[in-house]
């Protein structure tokens, strides 16, 4: 190995990328995970074909009439441009000669090409921005690194990585706009705060609920300022830099989101929300007035936060590790971390809030409770840091618990990959409620591997309802072996998906440990927080 791959391979930036890049890679389904991702998907074909955003047939199930009475899905319009240069990739490379007998079947290549491409960008987008936002933090090396392997492999980041939803593209700028953001208020670069802006200010496109990260943006670095003791004209000279630079960015963003609002349904005010209350209220006289907004608040509030089937104490455990840690290290924490605690805990409580009362509020078809999964792995991943920063102020309980925790979390977030996720929501059908979810699929993986499914009374009348879905949940929920579930590809594809496979995996555990052998070389001051030096 030449010098310059040696010092390449000792660099953890480099590392990360390649972590955050394999795990995407080896994790793919080559499906996209949801409906909504689909539908999205669709939309994204649209822009640039003559085939509508939303198909006829798929009305009421999906779809809301616009203008014109055409047929418009009720998403943003973020996800879509997201996936677009995918799609058209994968759109031509499904066209290849190559392909041609295999060219619409399941998965088809075009979704394998948007996942892949799309899931794996983001992967490593995002290792990038929060390993540089702990350094900003002035975190050390070893301990920004394991804050994003945390997030990474210990939250559910690593669910939506293999499922597309929008949640770590939303995750990716949220994450990008605090970073940039707080590198502006250390630094004054105005570079910095124009990319943090226009990081949250397309997040508006994609939900408009976004509008809560941003605010939680803004509220994280007044509350640096505030602990830091500021004189008040400095605080409110700092506030006119920043609302002269981020608010016209906002802005246009909000200006873009309403333009397409107006393109699909013909008002500038309303949104798509509006509309799809609207017309289900038409389809169904017997929805109520305030429909899709009728769950009582205290039980989207309390099934949030305990419900055994959603609850983000459940499904991100890291979040229990950070609340310990801040009740028992607060005094100790530096201004920025005390102002990140607040700010992410308070847009943790603000999703919770807002969808309890959603008709759908723990996600529906998901892993957890989708819509507030993104707030809680942001409040999240940052005890794992803290947790090596303040080890002996601690103490060995809490450093023993925190460890047992990290494991905990990355075996929950590991068995969320095994099968496609609606196959507990259909079991639930007869097990009833409250059903313990996690518990079930760590049951299912035994059984499924066992062969012992039908035996342990996990196979039901609903699983079979709809034969693609049933296709797709008796099957271990990666590539090779949904190919292989399905029975339409080559055998000698079959085998390449899966040497691939494996090889990604190979790669993916030599890298790290690669990146353990490099941190074990880096000598740190004792003092937490100083900058590392590389032996």
């Amino acid at each position: 190995m030449s010098g310059g791959s040696r010092a390449w391979l000792r660099d953890p930036v480099v590392l990360l990328g390649l972590i955050a890049g394999l795990a995407a890679f080896v994790v793919q389904s080559g499906e996209l995970g949801s409906a909504d991702t689909m539908h999205r998907l669709q939309t994204a074909h649209s822009f640039w074909t003559s085939e509508p955003s939303v198909f006829p047939q798929e009305y009421p199930e999906f779809g809301v009439h616009g203008r014109g009475g055409k047929l418009f899905d009720w998403y943003g319009i973020g996800q879509p441009l997201l996936m677009l240069p995918a799609d058209i990739a994968g759109t031509y490379i499904e066209r290849l000669p190559v392909f041609a007998d295999y060219n619409g079947n399941d998965p088809s290549v075009r979704n394998i090409v948007v996942s892949y491409s799309t899931n794996i960008l983001v992967g490593v987008l995002t290792a990038l921005v929060c390993f540089r936002f702990l350094l900003v933090l002035k975190f050390s090396t070893r301990q920004a690194v394991a804050g994003v392997l945390a997030l990474l492999f210990c939250t559910t980041h690593l669910h939506y990585t293999q499922n597309m939803t929008e949640n770590n593209y939303i995750l990716l700028l949220t994450l990008a706009g605090v970073a940039f953001q707080y590198d502006w208020l250390r630094s004054g670069s105005r570079q910095a705060l124009l990319i943090g802006s226009g990081a949250l200010g397309l997040n508006l496109l994609t939900r408009l609920t976004t509008g809560l990260d941003l605010l939680a943006a803004a509220f994280f670095l007044f509350l640096v300022l505030w602990f830091e003791r500021v004189p008040a004209p400095a605080l409110w000279a700092r506030f006119i830099k920043y609302a002269k630079t981020a608010l016209p960015i906002y802005a246009a963003f909000v200006v873009i989101d309403r333009l397409y609002q107006y393109y699909r349904f013909g008002s500038f005010f309303n949104t798509y929300l509006h509309y799809f209350g609207v017309e289900h209220r038409l389809l169904d006289p017997s929805l109520p007035p305030n429909y899709p907004f009728e769950t009582p608040f205290r039980v989207g509030f309390l099934g949030a936060l305990f419900a055994p089937e959603k609850s983000v104490l459940l499904f991100d455990p890291l979040l229990v590790l950070t609340i310990v840690i801040a009740a028992i290290g607060w005094r100790r924490f530096r201004p920025e971390i005390r102002a990140y605690f607040i700010a992410m805990f308070l847009l943790l409580l603000a999703y919770i809030c807002f969808y309890a009362k959603y008709t759908v509020w723990s996600g529906d078809f998901a892993w957890g409770d989708r819509y507030v999964s993104t707030a809680a792995e942001l409040a999240a991943f940052i005890s794992v840091p803290l947790l090596l920063r303040y080890r002996v102020q601690l103490g060995k309980f809490v450093w023993t618990m925190g460890v047992g925790l990290i494991a905990v979390s990355a075996l929950i977030q590991l068995a969320s990959l095994a099968f496609w996720l609606p196959l507990e929501i259909y079991q639930m059908e007869t097990l009833g409620h409250p059903t313990f979810v996690i518990a079930l699929r760590f049951r299912n993986i035994i059984a499924f591997a066992l062969g012992k499914m039908d035996a342990w009374g996990l196979n039901n009348y609903a699983m079979a309802q709809d034969p693609w879905d049933y296709v797709h949940i008796t099957s271990w929920n990666f590539l090779p072996f949904v190919l292989r579930r399905v029975g339409e590809a080559p055998d000698w594809v079959l085998r390449v998906c899966l040497a691939l496979w494996i090889a990604g995996g190979a790669a993916l555990t030599w890298v790290l440990w690669r990146m353990c052998k490099i941190l074990g070389a880096i000598e740190f001051d004792s003092e937490a927080g100083h900058e590392p030096r590389t032996m």
